[in-house]
């Protein structure tokens, strides 16, 4: 645990030191779980967001994008169910004064637990080397299977709770594990109550003829609202999708973990609407392609897992989340939904107006039953960066931090260093960045050695370094290094776009979902 806190550190360092992300407001000392990014961030963020886009509307005939705005009708949320609802179950610390998550202090007892699974498996793996079996083992072993069985009944019992709204159930539940503050150890809890997330805005020149509206918690309603106008408009036929990217609000009061929970954060989402009865062919479908999205981007099989949902939100059928080994353990990065009809259900009753598609192949009207996918951008660009960020030891017995970032989210796809600032090394330098910068984001840097700009470029996550030097100037090549194997070659000036290409070309990455 402490390894992995002291990593998680890195990671925020390593964010703010090389400009992906800054603290809010920070030189009036922060707003807490409100965060800026910075040159570098913006960067990745974007890529992260192109990525997802690409994958999700542009190699999707019948998927579609829309922007909805944040400012909603306030019915909206009544018909969502949000204004009842959208609650978090809190319990504060009479000692501490600290306020938690009481579901989130549940979540993280079984994690330890999970923790100890994995000193098991670390034990196994090295008692047995090769002939190391990890499915069978985790299958097989006692205490693997006693402390999974653990982890299994108290989540089940929080979800029955939640569900069931029974809160005396979830405060016993934390006092019969004997949950303590994290920061005092004290076990001297509050009852568990209710609090609404949304964040209340107006609407008007006046304050007494103001309305009052909600800035938007999740981009799913805008979908749903201009479900009719984007059918229409589109002659889209069922199965067909919206999907959609944009701010939330969420007036977190337990948020924690740098960008992992925020107040003000970005979702990518995908509404699919479907004919009713077959949301389970396509809740399996969605469930397996998102998945191979992320797996696309070579982040490692073992740091992904499914985790069914013991509770249901109260408009699913089935929903699942795929979940992240971020370094503070697995935690949800996806959540793929069956939604049933409710939302569009909702809308019609609320609103007074029709939300039905005409199947011209039945000859009949319906309302659409909706598969959602749903990812968080903030957690996206969190997962990638803190997967990325690895101290390496090197044959001389020095060390190096570097940033493996998917070539293709790289904020910066190429640096251009000339060895020396003399010569006319720079303006052959500076005319190589102006040809590749067509198609690449690259960067030209000329300061400190060389050497300690390639490890400056291999901490910001660059891809590839081309070297300009003296023999640049007699034959026209350069020396080309890339970020993960340190390997040096010497090239073609004019090869460089295709080399480049290669290596952060999107299409050859989504095509790995294709094998």
């Amino acid at each position: 645990m402490a390894k992995q806190e002291d990593q998680f550190k890195k990671v925020i360092s390593h964010a703010k030191e090389y400009g992906y992300i800054f603290q809010s407001s920070e030189i009036y000392d922060g707003l807490s779980a409100v965060y800026d990014y910075a040159q570098n961030g913006v960067e990745l963020k974007k890529n992260i967001r192109d990525y997802w886009w690409k994958a999700m509307v542009q190699m999707h005939e019948n998927i579609v994008g829309i922007d909805a705005a944040i400012l909603m009708h306030p019915t909206t949320w009544k018909a969502s169910g949000h204004v009842d609802a959208f609650n978090d179950p809190l319990i504060d610390n009479k000692d501490s004064k600290k306020r938690y998550r009481a579901d989130v202090l549940v979540e993280d007892y079984c994690a330890k637990i999970e923790g100890k699974i994995d000193k098991e498996v670390a034990k196994a793996e090295k008692r047995f080397g090769d002939a190391f079996n990890k499915e069978e083992f985790l299958a097989t072993n006692g205490r693997v299977l006693g402390y999974q069985e653990k982890i299994n009944t108290i989540l089940s019992r929080l979800g029955k709770s939640l569900e069931n709204e029974d809160l005396a159930d979830v405060k016993a539940l934390i006092e019969e594990l004997e949950i303590a503050d994290p920061l005092t150890g004290s076990k001297n809890w509050t009852d568990v109550k209710q609090f609404n997330l949304m964040f209340g805005t107006k609407l008007g020149a006046s304050a007494e003829n103001a309305m009052d509206l909600y800035l938007r918690p999740e981009t799913a309603q805008g979908i749903f609202v201009n479900f009719l106008n984007v059918q229409k408009t589109g002659r889209m036929k069922i199965p067909f999708g919206i999907a959609q990217t944009g701010k939330a609000f969420r007036n977190e009061i337990v948020a924690r973990q740098f960008i992992f929970r925020m107040r003000e954060f970005e979702q990518m989402e995908m509404q699919f609407f479907i004919k009713p009865g077959t949301q389970k062919e396509w809740f399996k479908y969605w469930k397996e392609t998102r998945l191979k999205w992320h797996l696309s981007l070579g982040m490692g099989e073992d740091n992904y897992r499914f985790h069914d949902h013991e509770k249901l939100a109260h408009y699913a059928d089935a929903a699942t989340d795929i979940e992240f080994k971020f370094p503070f353990g697995f935690k949800e990065l996806e959540g793929i939904h069956s939604r049933t009809n409710f939302d569009l259900k909702q809308h019609e009753e609320f609103s007074g107006k029709k939300l039905q598609y005409f199947d011209h192949e039945e000859n009949a009207s319906y309302t659409p039953y909706v598969l959602e996918t749903s990812i968080g951008l903030d957690r996206m660009f969190l997962a990638v960066f803190s997967n990325a960020l690895v101290e390496e030891e090197l044959e001389n017995n020095t060390t190096r931090t570097v940033l493996k970032l998917p070539a293709v989210l790289a904020p910066f796809k190429a640096a251009v260093l000339p060895l020396v600032k003399k010569d006319g090394l720079p303006e052959v330098a500076r005319k190589i960045v102006e040809d590749l910068k067509w198609d690449f984001n690259v960067a030209y840097d000329e300061k400190d050695a060389v050497g300690r700009r390639y490890r400056r470029q291999d901490a910001n996550g660059t891809p590839f370094c081309i070297t300009v030097d003296h023999d640049t100037l007699e034959d026209n090549t350069v020396t080309i290094r890339h970020r993960d194997t340190m390997e040096q070659k010497r090239v073609k000036i004019d090869e460089l776009r295709d080399i480049i290409k290669q290596e952060v070309d999107v299409r050859s990455w989504l095509m790995k979902m294709e094998a």
